[in-house]
């Protein structure tokens, strides 16, 4: 990762963060110029800073304000097949239905070139894989979290990819999660309706957002614990972390979440190397075959971890 620091002019007070970052860039030999919706992406995914604080690409700079920029190394531009076995729940010569393992990343990122999904796939499926999604990003229609375990579906050519990413759109492909949660909710069940966008005090998270996207989560309480519950969450729309989003907004945190308070609790603590990451499956996938209109359904087993913390919650 490279580290530029700035320092902003008198001349410059007023500009727009994602400008000043053009701009500077164009200007500073000893870096390639960052065009401003690359400066953008940077400020969103919390890779920009003002005065030490995450900030937002429509920041309105000060004269004095010192803005430090991370460019994260370079995602490579093509993506080469590893053999990483699968555990391949369907497969035809349209799509693939995969059952991804928790720690497993669904496409390359900075500080995660390797070992991922996607480079999976194309072992597995050689050419056979859309590419809507870009070299970095072939067959995948839909991402789970890299500490969330579950169902994903690729897509094995373009007319696939477009039927599933469709289907995503309209809220017809229907996934659901098995969560274990904190705390338990006064009502059997519910749901959540409120905008989910990019955190504004730390551009790494998500958060609940007066102008974010439109996000639904319904929910359900299957078991109920002393001071924890397991809970079936349905997905009305995908967008990013929303279940761990949702649940920590109502103060019903998914257990293990480190980055939305699920970790701060008596069972984390008393469980460690158990609780490493969060407690969430992503269990029943359902939607409509791109070329025969059959309708779908999959599931799969919790994993044995999760099995596990669910056993010793039993206990308490």
């Amino acid at each position: 990762m490279t580290l530029l620091g700035y320092t902003v002019l008198p001349e410059e007070e007023g500009t727009r963060l994602d400008s000043f970052i053009r701009e500077r860039t164009s200007a500073d030999c000893e870096c390639d110029p960052v065009s401003r919706s690359a400066a953008a992406g940077l400020c969103e995914g919390g890779h920009v800073f003002v005065g030490g604080a995450a900030a937002g690409k429509k920041t309105l700079l000060r004269a004095g304000d010192r803005v430090t920029v991370e460019l994260p190394d370079p995602v490579p531009d093509s993506l080469e097949p590893e053999d990483i076995p699968l555990d391949v729940v369907y497969e035809d010569s349209d799509l693939i239905v995969i059952n991804k393992p928790s720690g497993m990343v669904v496409h390359p990122s900075p500080g995660h070139a390797r070992g991922t999904l996607c480079a999976a796939l194309l072992y597995h499926c050689g050419d056979s894989l859309s590419g809507i999604g870009g070299v970095g990003r072939p067959g995948i229609v839909h991402r789970i979290d890299k500490d969330t375990s579950g169902l994903l579906v690729a897509a094995k050519n373009d007319m696939a990819h477009a039927s599933l990413s469709a289907q995503i759109k309209e809220h017809s492909c229907r996934r659901t999660y098995s969560a274990l949660l904190v705390g338990n909710p006064v009502d059997d069940s519910g749901t959540v309706d409120l905008p989910i966008g990019r955190n504004p005090s730390d551009r790494k998270k998500m958060a609940v957002v007066k102008d974010g996207r439109e996000a639904v989560t319904h929910w359900r309480v299957l078991r109920r614990y002393s001071g924890y519950c397991a809970a079936e969450c349905a997905l009305e729309t995908g967008r990013t972390h929303q279940i761990r989003v949702h649940m920590s907004h109502i103060g019903h945190p998914v257990l293990g979440d480190p980055l939305y308070g699920g970790d701060r609790n008596r069972f984390c603590a008393a469980h460690p190397k158990l609780a490493d990451g969060q407690f969430l499956h992503a269990g029943k996938l359902e939607f409509t075959h791109p070329r025969t209109g059959e309708r779908m359904a999959f599931t799969c087993p919790e994993p044995a971890n999760m099995l596990e913390a669910e056993r010793l919650l039993g206990s308490l």
